[in-house]
């Protein structure tokens, strides 16, 4: 089949990597607003065609399946627009920030009868599966607790933050759709609070750090926390406290030495860089998300998933401004903008 890549930059190349290897797929086109971007890339992963607007690739006869990688702000557009024309899409988070734009995007999906497949690549990690498998199968009894911990190995460049939506937009979210994967139900309540220890990010509204309490409709509790700079490197960890035990899974690490002497017992640090920590869970998605396509199955992850995790930044942002408890309902039904 081929496949059309609508943004030339990290991820976008990452996926060209990841299609290579998938011998019933090739990269056809790949576009890109700098076009000297698109022909960079094209260039260097062997692809035919490169080009500025993303209406010509998506358009292309010879495009099956489009992978979104471009800025968040053009993904509805690009979606409502490659349905139109009859492609399989899979789309980088978020959808949109805006609830309204993202049912716009899922009724054209719907319409045009294509698969659909977000970028949450954590759903793809051993590790994180086998947290999943641990809750879902029962082997933990019914949880009780979830915890959270996100921490960035330093910030963004400030122009990126400047779109990106903040920090329970570009960073949170993979945690919230994390904590509905592993504890397989919705979260009913939000509580938020943040702070920030830089002014450059101060200034542009947004924080450096940031705590989220949730209450699931089983009656679980859950707790996010996501930090901008950890200076020991990429910090990815998750515990389920369950009736009949725990599970819960460490950082990732350049090897598995450690070194043990009369000054103390000491390891490498984490892994710096989340491209490095989910190498495995990007390609894994591009491979799965094609087989869908090539196979007609469903797609492990699908528009309501892209869906309710913004509706759950909408809700902790509402709660932060508030400062108060915020109900999904609140804003899953309720007012649904930014």
């Amino acid at each position: 089949i081929g496949v059309a890549v609508i943004g030339a930059g990290r991820i976008g190349q990452v996926h060209c990597r990841a299609v290579a290897t998938v011998p019933t797929a090739k990269v056809v086109v790949v576009a890109d607003f700098i076009e000297k971007a698109a022909i960079a890339c094209a260039e260097k992963f062997g692809i035919a065609r490169a080009v500025q607007d993303w209406k010509v690739a998506v358009r292309s006869p010879d495009v099956t399946a489009v992978l979104i990688c471009s800025p968040s702000s053009t993904h509805c557009d690009i979606i409502i627009e490659a349905a139109r024309q009859g492609k399989h899409i899979f789309v980088e988070k978020p959808i949109d920030y805006e609830v309204s734009r993202i049912d716009l995007a899922l009724q054209a999906v719907a319409k045009a009868n294509v698969k659909l497949q977000v970028g949450f690549q954590r759903r793809f990690d051993a590790n994180f599966m086998r947290v999943q498998s641990a809750v879902s199968s029962g082997e933990i009894g019914e949880p009780y607790m979830l915890s959270i911990t996100s921490r960035d190995p330093a910030p963004p460049p400030i122009e990126y933050l400047k779109q990106s939506g903040g920090i329970l937009y570009d960073m949170a979210i993979h945690d919230m759709d994390m904590a509905r994967f592993v504890m397989g139900c919705e979260a009913v309540e939000v509580s938020t609070m943040a702070t920030s220890f830089s002014s450059e990010i101060s200034a542009i509204g947004d924080a450096t750090t940031v705590v989220v309490t949730l209450r699931f409709e089983n009656g679980a509790l859950g707790t996010i926390q996501c930090c901008r700079k950890a200076v020991y490197g990429y910090d990815q960890r998750i515990e389920v406290l369950g009736s009949q035990g725990a599970v819960e899974i460490g950082n990732n690490y350049p090897n598995s030495a450690v070194v043990s002497t009369t000054n103390g017992i000491a390891r490498d640090l984490p892994l710096n860089f989340f491209m490095d920590r989910y190498a495995d869970a990007y390609a894994a998605e591009i491979v799965q998300f094609l087989d869908a396509v090539v196979h007609d199955k469903p797609t492990k992850v699908q528009g309501v998933d892209g869906k309710i995790p913004v509706v759950m930044a909408l809700a902790a942002t509402k709660s932060l401004r508030e400062r108060r408890v915020v109900k999904i309902s609140e804003v899953l039904y309720g007012e649904s903008k930014l």
